[in-house]
């Protein structure tokens, strides 16, 4: 047999290695706190559960849904607007996704040509990478340093690049590095993608994630920004509807109406009652919003203060799900250090340079696990030693 060669450029690296060592721990009856993959466990609200179960009471609704429904479409475009104060067009500036890593995936497909240049941040979501080189692209990683705040410089990319580059894509908050932007990079941002007419995909899934009473907004809510791009939402995080894998992508016209063509050949549409979960999550009462905001405030809290108590100093995020942090000083390698995690602690993180070169000195931590399973982690990294230079 033979494979496409596009494929030597995906390998199984440090999470296969991670999961068979997890494995191996818990059939030895050993325990472990996963704080690697970035899956919520914080359930939907109760409405959203219950719009869900009703609909998929319906033998009506197993047909396929080809399209997004007009409902569907329209409780999008008063979310936007109620929400992040973005007027929208529902029938031309609103495409579903099967999950923002499906839309992530697949739209380099419908706005480049192989051997385009793509900008990506570096360290960033691995997808933001791989979906690029699927469509054959050429990358070039815009660094996200800790002396900027993680945030991306626009003036440090080279005019030859800026000039060739057709599609940029940009987050935040950020995954992995946490961080916001202000205001004026987006403005920047904005005038950057005119002058060298670049396509901009901003991802805002953690938009609602966000502590210490700040608030965060929307890239399409800034002057000129549908001119140039689009944004990809999520419900997974906010609202707890990862598996439903309900994500949208908004904006531009133009880039909208080439996914919803691409789309059309690739898949039959979302699920009818997973349509329905998403109009009442996006409509009806938002305190499941807040509630949700404030447990990973919570846990946040716990694990930064946990582990600056044992002597691994850490900085509290501005906003996410996840921790990132430089590796403990006695340690050279973050894939080393995650290693010895989960062998001597029983904790398994992951390594920074999974995210990218820049990512190297650094790890993730996920806040995926109940407070108690938190404090666990905390006192069984302590006990191990493993901080002790």
């Amino acid at each position: 047999m033979q494979f496409a060669k596009r494929m030597n450029q995906f390998g199984e690296g440090i999470f296969t290695k991670l999961a068979e060592i997890k494995r191996k721990k818990l059939e030895k009856g050993e325990p472990v706190v996963d704080l690697s993959i970035g899956a919520p466990n914080i359930p939907p609200a109760d409405h959203i559960i219950e719009a869900l179960c009703t609909a998929a009471l319906d033998k009506n609704n197993y047909t396929y849904a080809i399209n997004d429904q007009n409902d569907l479409l329209e409780a999008v475009s008063y979310w936007y607007k109620k929400r992040y104060g973005v007027d929208l067009n529902p029938k031309t500036e609103v495409c579903s996704l099967l999950g923002s890593q499906e839309g992530l995936a697949h739209i380099s497909l419908s706005i480049i040509d192989e051997g385009d240049l793509v900008l990506v941040p570096d360290p960033c979501y691995p997808v933001f990478a791989d979906g690029p080189l699927l469509a054959g692209a050429k990358l070039y990683f815009m660094p996200q340093k800790k002396e900027n705040g993680y945030i991306i410089n626009l003036e440090d990319i080279p005019e030859y690049v800026a000039k060739e580059a057709k599609f940029m894509i940009v987050s935040y908050p950020n995954n992995p590095t946490t961080a916001m932007a202000p205001d004026e990079f987006y403005v920047d941002l904005v005038a950057f993608a005119k002058k060298y007419d670049i396509i901009v995909l901003h991802d805002n899934a953690y938009s609602e994630l966000v502590f210490d009473g700040q608030q965060c907004g929307s890239f399409l809510a800034f002057p000129g920004a549908k001119d140039v791009g689009i944004e990809f939402n999520s419900l997974s995080k906010t609202y707890g509807l990862a598996g439903a894998r309900i994500g949208f992508c908004i904006g531009n016209e133009e880039v909208v109406s080439r996914l919803k063509i691409l789309k059309s050949n690739m898949d039959y549409g979302m699920f009818l009652p997973i349509q329905k979960a998403a109009i009442s999550a996006i409509t009806q009462n938002q305190d499941c919003v807040e509630e949700t905001r404030k447990a990973y405030e919570k846990r946040r809290d716990i694990l930064c203060n946990g582990f600056n108590e044992i002597g691994w100093n850490i900085q509290k995020p501005q906003g996410t799900m996840f921790v990132w942090s430089e590796i403990p000083t006695n340690y050279k390698k973050s894939e080393d250090f995650v290693i010895d995690m989960i062998e001597k602690a029983g904790v398994i993180i992951t390594p920074g340079s999974a995210f990218g070169p820049l990512g190297e000195g650094y790890v993730r931590m996920a806040l995926v696990q109940d407070e108690e399973e938190l404090r666990k982690a905390i006192k069984a990294v302590d006990e191990s030693g493993i901080l002790k230079v």
